[in-house]
């Protein structure tokens, strides 16, 4: 959205809001669409019972420590957690209704994350709904879920942010970021503010002096380095050709503009079809790659988008075909260490393509189920720890099947694990590489759905049945780290007995597995 209120210069009369959840009716269920043969893409063999359908829908999935996804009724109070089957399959997997949030808080495109101790916080919303409408209120609710207790609590905002009008203090659709510490940041969408979150107290800090504009569309890549990365969108200092980017420094808590600019434009100004009044500011996902690259993509009103990658200095990427973009979307970063991304033309239209980069080209690849249906804002991806991207676009869940594997270079590595454990004992393991080399999947500026954790995967030799034990109290939240990881691993009390194997997960990637016995 746009902020363009009164006291912020250069913004729109009115503001712009990101569109809603298309509508929906039964007949939507029973015309499943059909799938080409051979296609990557497969839909759930169980869909989500969402109870909302009409207004809400699947969306802004967030993978938990013990292996389950936890999904939203998208803009709607319920929440649902998908199981995998015995053997692993999230494709085969079941659906269980989990507690709702608490009243008054419906959000609808909001950050997320998974804090270190397994818990999920999600912040903000650009829209609150309630009495059966969507109310655009940039809501400066947020809460917690705790997945022991199946409890959602409420968390006060920072006290010391701003607003905009008539709303003195918002949140909004606004980016957040677990730093490499731990500690999860967040931004206020309509001013330049950020906060540090103590997820023990529940209070929060000031951070993110020295900001070049307001935070509204912009999105947070995690660096190798401890850095954050933005892509600046000039929300209330528009100019038409801005190609700033800025990087967070956690040390000083401040950020610093980052000079040369991004070679190419990627927000929208509308520069070449109306200017200032036609734009929408928006600005497409950014991914780090394997290499220590970022692929940053683009949003254009007025044709293709253009794309950028980032090391240490940036260079132009191709622009997207067919005046496609990504005006708010999704993009995840295969097992193999391809970019997958949803596109669609100009901003917030239909339909949608996807496609990946490589590192070297941008290719059209098969549709997933409802594409013609869809634009890229509805869209969000997920890394599973089985290497497929989990797909939600408000109207069915589905999986893409990356082709070829990984190098084993980004795998974890498993320094020091129990050799024997017990069905309901908690355990310590250490290694490398345990979150990854990157965050794993990015929105634009909200919905994030990063991965960059380590799952615990225990196989028994017998049944060859799956296990997640879950995870929590990281030593660290780095990416592509080389330095020693610790976690706790906590083991199901239904953890068969007998031979098996343990593998650490990031990203879709595992470790080789170590030999242990379940007594």
């Amino acid at each position: 959205m746009l902020l363009a209120w009164q006291g912020i210069a250069g913004a729109q009369p009115v503001p712009r809001l990101k569109g809603l959840p298309p509508k929906k009716d039964a007949s939507v269920r029973k015309s499943t669409p059909a799938l080409a043969p051979g296609s990557p893409w497969q839909l759930l063999a169980n869909q989500p019972p969402v109870l909302d359908y009409t207004d809400c829908g699947p969306g802004n999935p967030i993978l938990l420590t013990d292996g389950t996804v936890l999904l939203a009724d998208n803009g709607c109070q319920d929440w649902w957690k998908l199981t995998p089957d015995e053997f692993g399959s999230y494709v085969n997997g079941t659906w269980t209704q989990l507690a709702s949030l608490p009243d008054g808080y419906s959000p609808l495109y909001h950050s997320s994350a998974v804090l270190p101790d397994g818990r999920v916080i999600i912040e903000g919303g650009e829209y609150n709904f309630s009495n059966g409408v969507f109310h655009a209120v940039w809501t400066d609710q947020g809460a917690i879920y705790d997945p022991l207790a199946n409890t959602w609590t409420l968390v006060a905002p920072p006290p010391f942010f701003g607003g905009f009008g008539p709303f003195p203090r918002t949140i909004g659709d606004a980016q957040s970021v677990v730093l490499f510490d731990g500690t999860f940041m967040q931004a206020n969408c309509c001013t330049d503010q950020a906060a540090l979150l103590n997820a023990n107290t529940l209070t929060w800090t000031q951070t993110g002096k020295n900001k070049f504009d307001i935070n509204d569309e912009e999105g947070w890549t995690l660096l190798p380095n401890k850095k954050v990365l933005t892509v600046d969108a000039y929300v209330g200092q528009y100019d038409p050709t801005g190609m700033n980017f800025e990087l967070y420094n956690p040390a000083s808590g401040k950020w610093s503009s980052g000079g040369a600019g991004t070679a190419v434009q990627l927000w929208d100004s509308a520069a070449d079809c109306g200017g200032s009044g036609f734009a929408s500011f928006e600005v497409g996902p950014a991914v780090l790659m394997n290499d220590g690259s970022v692929f940053a993509t683009g949003a254009n009103a007025c044709g293709a988008a253009h794309t950028a990658i980032f090391k240490g200095s940036w260079k132009a990427g191709p622009d997207f075909p067919d005046d496609l973009g990504i005006a708010d979307g999704p993009a995840a970063l295969e097992l193999n260490g391809k970019v997958l991304m949803m596109a669609s033309p100009f901003i917030f239209q239909t339909p949608s393509t996807f496609l990946e980069w490589d590192g070297d080209n941008l290719t059209e690849i098969s549709p997933a189920p409802n594409a013609s249906n869809d634009s890229s804002f509805y869209g969000n991806m997920l890394v599973l720890p089985t290497g497929q991207i989990l797909f939600t676009d408000f109207f069915f869940v589905s999986v893409y099947n990356p082709s070829d594997t990984y190098n084993p270079a980004w795998a974890p590595r498993i320094q020091s694990a129990p050799v024997r454990i017990s069905p309901g004992g908690s355990y310590l393991i250490t290694g490398h590489r345990f979150n990854g080399m990157s965050q794993g999947a990015a929105y634009g500026d909200d919905q994030q759905s990063a991965t960059n954790y380590p799952l615990v995967r225990i196989t028994n030799n017998t049944t060859g049945h799956v296990f997640y034990s879950r995870t929590h109290d990281h030593s660290s939240m780095a990416v592509a780290f080389n330095g020693l990881v610790s976690t706790h691993f906590d083991v199901p009390a239904t953890q068969e007995p007998g031979p098996s194997q343990l593998v650490v997960v990031a990203n879709g990637i595992p470790s080789a597995p170590v030999a242990l016995t379940v007594e």
